[in-house]
């Protein structure tokens, strides 16, 4: 092999290096989804590479799809979760109230479970990023000026999802962030159908409360306990709804004279 070829070789088992680095830094969620990758001179002093090696490597990760460049803006991270293929999918889930109840089941055992891996794994840096999202979401049910709905979705929506990112298991976090469109319907649905009921939106913020310190607290199996617990109240109060609406609906046929 000639100096040329060994040069060329070297270059490319750098660039598979930083390749398998920036690939990490996502699987970690240290970059997001949609999210702009540093410069190319911040990249290639935190990498401790060349830019030769940096731009092959970021090549490689274009040919694979997992960044998007735009001409005068940079590098993002692209969408993993396959949006395209799996809008058929998601577009039936959505489509069909009663998969409503099956979200929640699932939310149950994943959330669950993030959340007691959260209170064993959750780092300094963590707890401050859980404590300022559950400051703010019960900031803004005190603020004089009332929020919208998906305002407030939103807020409840990134508390669960940071306890999530807190349990430092890539394969959950990204599984729970597939199911992130599906989720935040239903947590605009609890929102928009429980907010306005004194007693369920008092149960719900001690739910979350109860959620907060337990992994605050470093307790992993009241953590598991508070997730599950919130998430199927949530789903029990839909169901008084739903039966609420139906004998309304009888109630009413009844008035009109229908037999």
């Amino acid at each position: 092999m000639g100096i040329f070829e060994a040069n060329k070789s070297d270059k490319l088992q750098i660039a598979d290096q930083v390749v398998e680095r920036i690939e990490k830094l996502i699987l970690d969620g240290v970059l997001k989804v949609g999210q702009r990758l540093p410069s190319e001179r911040r990249l290639v002093d935190k990498l401790s590479c060349s830019r030769s090696a940096l731009r092959e490597g970021l090549r490689v990760l274009r040919g694979r799809g997992v960044i998007d460049t735009e001409h005068g803006r940079g590098s993002f991270v692209a969408q993993l979760s396959g949006a395209e293929s799996l809008t058929p999918l998601m577009h039936l889930f959505s489509s069909q109230p009663r998969t409503l109840f099956d979200l929640l089941e699932v939310r149950a055992l994943l959330e669950g479970e993030s959340a007691r891996l959260a209170a064993l794994r959750a780092t300094d840096v963590d707890r401050l990023l859980i404590k300022r999202c559950y400051e703010e979401m019960v900031g803004s049910h005190e603020t004089a000026q009332p929020r919208d709905a998906r305002e407030h979705a939103r807020l409840d929506h990134s508390f669960h999802r940071v306890i999530s990112e807190a349990s430092h298991n890539p394969v959950l976090v990204h599984t729970l962030q597939s199911l992130s469109e599906l989720t935040l319907s239903t947590v605009f649905a609890s929102v928009n159908n429980l907010y306005c009921r004194p007693v369920q939106k008092r149960q719900i913020d001690r739910q979350h409360t109860r959620l907060y310190h337990a992994v605050m607290d470093q307790l992993p199996e009241q953590a598991q306990r508070a997730a599950r617990d919130h998430i199927r109240s949530i789903s029990e109060s839909f169901r008084e709804i739903e039966q609420e609406e139906q004998r309304l609906i009888r109630a009413t046929m009844r008035l009109d004279g229908w037999k």
